[in-house]
């Protein structure tokens, strides 16, 4: 009897959670949702357990799903590396899944993945660009870029950098309404608050005092909720004053359409981390596209 003659439905299980349905695991294999339920039935069968939970929206795993799935897809992996080995490819190919933010995805992500794909032109990258924080098992993750400090979540951490902060706003807002001259005039200025996802509440902006270091809450008319990127978009059209990255606000000031304001305040920065989950065996896809972010 052949102990592993269910490795198609396997193969079958970890595209339909890489993919997340069944109608996109369908496509990636060129064959059918039907007939991909069928296949993870049978091997949840084989194993006695429960993998995935369906409804009529999404699926989802279960903690033995979640298990199996890690485990499973190490082994295909391997049984990759293996083939590439024997058939003397020295060539790094395989498939990474990666999940960034807009404000690091659109600033400064493209050009370290230029290089990346231009040393590794058969390593295909799937990118999100979303501002959602992914959980990288469930949802078939290799690795995502954070902002911030990292919670105790049990994913290995590299901090990619601290990125310097700018308070800034556009000539004609400061034409209209003066130039604040101090952390208290702000008071009476339009501040662009970003409403953090996590807490429902304005995300501090970051000053340094006299040596120290201040969070001051800013409050305005208009709340930016999901992409943080839209306070710079408002900003620069005049509707008031926003803090930014250095790296997002560096084009607009070389060019005029903003202005620094209170430079005597920072510099201040947040960090941004590339996290991936522990124990799980890295591809040699994915540790090259580590090396190259963290270069």
């Amino acid at each position: 009897m052949r102990r592993f003659d269910h490795l198609a439905d396997v193969e079958a299980f970890i595209t339909v959670m890489d993919k997340g349905s069944m109608t996109s695991g369908a496509v990636a294999l060129a064959t059918t949702p039907s007939v991909l339920s069928r296949a993870i039935t049978r091997l949840e069968t084989k194993l006695g357990t429960q993998l995935v939970r369906r409804t009529t929206r999404r699926i989802s795993l279960t903690e033995a799903g979640r298990a199996y799935l890690e485990q499973v897809r190490a082994a295909f992996e391997t049984i990759d590396q293996a083939e590439r080995a024997v058939q003397g490819q020295g060539v790094v190919a395989g498939r990474v899944r990666l999940s960034v933010s807009t404000t690091y995805g659109h600033f400064r992500l493209p050009e370290k993945l230029t290089r990346f794909a231009l040393s590794h032109p058969a390593v295909v990258v799937e990118l999100s660009v979303a501002n959602r924080n992914v959980d990288l098992v469930a949802e078939g993750y290799d690795l995502a870029i954070r902002l911030g400090q990292l919670p105790d979540s049990g994913m290995i951490g590299r901090k990619l950098e601290d990125a310097p902060l700018k308070l800034v706003a556009s000539p004609g807002y400061l034409a209209r309404c003066g130039m604040p001259m101090s952390i208290d005039d702000l008071r009476a200025h339009t501040c662009l608050p970003f409403v953090m996802p996590r807490t429902g509440r304005p995300a501090p902006w970051l000053f340094r005092i006299d040596g120290s270091d201040v969070d001051w809450v800013p409050q305005g008319p208009v709340n930016v909720e999901d992409d943080v990127l839209g306070t710079v978009s408002l900003a620069e059209a005049g509707l008031g004053i926003c803090q930014t990255y250095e790296f997002v606000a560096r084009d607009r000031l070389a060019r005029g359409s903003l202005v620094e304001i209170l430079p005597e305040l920072g510099p201040r920065t947040r960090p941004f981390s590339l996290i991936y989950p522990p124990h799980r065996h890295l591809s040699a896809a994915t540790r090259a596209l580590i090396d190259c972010l963290l270069e």
